[in-house]
């Protein structure tokens, strides 16, 4: 009896971890070309305390996952995220948009209940210890 396996893109098969789109990758992709980390480094996704609505989003290019670190492998991209980021940032998807006004990463983060004006301050409802978090600066 002979078993099959079913594999897809990860941005249709997974509400948990991160999601990093097509568009998203190309562009990191082409970063770290400029920057000569091309085939030696991955993307880490952080949340850090900070921002108008209190924790505010982080990326950075690192070689190696750390300790407890998840990896999502998506377009060919390592993307590291910790336990405790990951907590906040749970199902988010990670785009990149060129416009006429300008490029940027674009993250849509199921988690946040709200986000300031500037793109990359939001806050949950809850905090990974379960305490209820504060209202920001009100915008949504």
């Amino acid at each position: 009896m002979a078993t099959a396996v079913m594999t897809m893109e990860p941005e249709t098969t997974t509400t948990d971890g991160v999601i990093l789109t097509e568009s998203a990758a190309s562009k990191l992709s082409g970063i770290m070309m400029e920057k000569g980390m091309a085939g030696t480094h991955g993307l880490r996704v952080f949340v850090q305390g900070g921002g108008c609505g209190g924790m505010q989003y982080g990326m950075t290019f690192e070689n190696a996952a750390r300790p407890g670190d998840q990896v999502y492998n998506q377009h060919g991209m390592a993307v590291y995220v910790d336990p405790t980021s990951l907590f906040y940032i749970s199902g988010a998807r990670i785009d990149y948009i060129d416009s006429l006004m300008g490029g940027g990463f674009h993250i849509e983060n199921p988690q946040a209940v709200s986000s300031c004006g500037c793109g990359s301050s939001f806050r949950t409802a809850q905090s990974h210890t379960g305490e209820e978090q504060a209202a920001g600066c009100g915008y949504n």
